[in-house]
């Protein structure tokens, strides 16, 4: 198990006490427990990669992007997050909307590093900025409700820009 420097923990609750003022907005609690629960199991953006694949009338879209999706998931949640295991942030109020309670270790975060990889993917095509605002989105949805500190988002964030670039890479 490595440990993260405890800098990072302080930078982190600083982070979480500042996004404290948006949280109980409904606006925003519901923009954020939609993008995180839609992103579980990257649905939204194996969704989004065959309504590509069907607007393109090419099912290498679809099928590039879920197989570049199931390597991220493989790696990020497997070696990457066992080496870690490092807790997640502790909820202390109920959640004003139901979300599922992943039992891995919360560094890095799957939903970041699976959203910079299918708008890596996605912005190939047609809207780059869009895909990646609504990564951005998705990942920081994982702070708004209390399932990543900030340091996992942005950890997340930049193992799926690697991975997403080899996956430019070798789906080209």
């Amino acid at each position: 198990m490595t440990e993260l420097p405890p800098a990072i923990d302080r930078i982190d609750d600083l982070v979480d006490e500042w996004w404290e003022r948006l949280r109980g907005r409904p606006a925003l609690d519901r923009l954020y427990y939609t993008a995180s629960e839609v992103a579980d199991f990257s649905l939204v953006w194996h969704a989004l990669g065959v309504v590509q694949a069907i607007i393109e009338d090419d099912p290498k879209v679809a099928i590039g992007l879920s197989a570049a999706l199931g390597v991220e998931s493989a790696l990020v949640n497997g070696p990457v997050k066992s080496f870690f295991k490092r807790s997640r942030p502790v909820q202390e109020v109920a959640r004003p909307h139901n979300l599922r309670q992943p039992r891995t270790s919360s560094f890095p975060s799957g939903h970041a590093s699976a959203a910079m990889v299918a708008a890596a993917l996605l912005s190939r095509h047609a809207g780059g900025r869009a895909w990646y605002g609504l990564a951005a989105v998705v990942a920081t949805s994982r702070v708004h409700v209390r399932i990543h500190h900030a340091s996992d988002v942005v950890g997340g964030a930049l193992v799926g820009a690697a991975l997403g670039a080899v996956a430019r890479r070798v789906l080209a």
